[in-house]
């Protein structure tokens, strides 16, 4: 009787442990203390409080922090959405959102966010950055700019596509190599980003993928900018695995995308 009580006992403390994939939303109020002589760095931010994509978010700040090193900007890397105050996003020119999910920021943060890329600060926005979870219109529609619809499912999740170049001249393409087919979770969306006057830098040709049912684009948009806003704001909807970041290609666009953001140099333009 012990045993099956201790089984029992076992099983429920199983059903009950929390997924790792989707931690209980948080909102940050307390702001962290920022290291010293931060001007014009780079803030990598990876809040979660919808689906958390843990198996990339360790590995993709490391890179995303050292390409900044080799842009020669200091970084600061975080999941304390409380650093989205004007204070202290004026020690960066650009905000990294590496997978941030849910609505991850408060109404004050999210203010303070409007205000940083108003007055002309950067924004590079990353895979699940633009996924379904996040519901504020003006995130939504600065930073995005496309209604989510989901991504293939089951063995179809992760396949080989390749990549279409739509602007080549743009400071964010500059050095990528073709042909390029890297293995991804392919979001698709209900609409193009360039309805809504967002500028398509690079698609996927869907020829060469599954798409899933009924969410096939036609011409289906991969990297896109917001030419809109006084400050620069891209996203990408690539980088779902850990791989995505050591990608050489891949690389280059997030190297290009981060110097571009914060209206410096980039490396692949030389």
């Amino acid at each position: 009787m012990r045993k099956m009580l201790a089984v029992i006992a076992l099983l429920t403390m199983a059903q009950a442990a929390p997924d790792p994939h989707r931690p209980t939303p948080t909102y940050d109020v307390v702001a962290p203390a920022l290291p010293g002589r931060l001007d014009d760095a780079v803030l990598i931010v990876s809040k979660t409080n919808a689906w958390r994509h843990l198996e990339h978010i360790p590995h993709s700040n490391a890179v995303l922090a050292r390409i900044a090193d080799d842009l020669g900007q200091a970084s600061y890397v975080t999941e304390n959405a409380a650093v989205f105050n004007d204070e202290q996003l004026r020690h960066f020119s650009v905000v990294v959102l590496n997978s941030t999910s849910g609505d991850f920021m408060t109404p004050d943060q999210r203010a303070a966010l409007a205000a940083f890329v108003a007055r002309g600060g950067g924004v590079v926005a990353l895979h699940a950055a633009g996924d379904g979870s996040h519901a504020d219109s003006w995130y939504t529609g600065t930073i995005i700019g496309a209604p989510y619809a989901g991504h293939p499912g089951g063995a179809d999740q992760f396949q080989s596509a390749r990549i279409i170049i739509d602007q080549p001249d743009h400071p964010v393409m500059a050095g990528v190599t073709l042909p390029w087919s890297p293995v991804d979770e392919w979001y698709a969306y209900t609409a193009s980003p360039a309805a809504s006057g967002m500028v398509v830098l690079a698609r996927i040709d869907e020829a060469t993928y599954r798409p899933a049912a009924g969410r096939e684009m036609g011409s289906h948009p991969v990297i896109w900018t917001n030419p809109a806003t006084k400050g620069r704001v891209l996203y990408s909807a690539l980088g779902h695995l850990p791989d995505a970041y050591d990608d050489p290609n891949y690389q280059r666009i997030l190297t290009n995308a981060i110097a571009w953001a914060g209206r410096h140099p980039s490396p692949g333009a030389e």
